[in-house]
């Protein structure tokens, strides 16, 4: 039985650190021929930058865990961006059903004083970029007189 993974992980199943065996995983492609594709780019790059590459990966992927195999008949998690978009719509769910007094609904009058005092902070804040840039175009022109 060849087993699935939602995302690539070293597999607890390979022969040196499992990095090839969680990409077979992952991707579905049988373990044997990936790590014979593995093999054979060790040959084909003279072993040494294959290795770094290899070992590198090894080192940035996690281990695998229980929930990162996808079971027989769970076809919720069929694919990466299944598995993606239900991760988003749990964390639009919980933000959507918080009870923090900060999500309560604002009425208009709210709604108003809050942009006003948004605008104030932002007209503030321009007249302040706005002088310094008048106070340095000054000393620009002081100095090129003096030049």
């Amino acid at each position: 039985m060849a087993i699935r993974t939602r995302r690539w992980t070293r597999s607890p199943r390979g022969q040196v650190l499992g990095v090839a065996t969680g990409l077979a995983e992952w991707r579905g492609f049988p373990v044997d021929i990936t790590r014979l594709v593995v093999f054979c780019l060790f040959i084909f790059t003279a072993f040494f930058p294959a290795l770094l590459v290899y070992l590198i990966i090894a080192v940035i992927l996690p281990e695998q865990t229980e929930a990162d195999i996808i079971r027989d008949g769970d076809t919720s998690y069929s694919s990466d961006y299944a598995y993606s978009t239900r991760s988003r719509r749990k964390s639009y769910a919980s933000y959507k059903n918080a009870d923090d007094a900060t999500f309560r609904e604002k009425s208009d009058e709210d709604l108003e004083r809050e942009y006003e005092e948004l605008k104030k902070k932002v007209e503030t804040m321009e007249s302040e970029v706005f002088d310094k840039e008048k106070e340095w175009d000054a000393r620009f022109k002081d100095e090129t007189k003096n030049n």
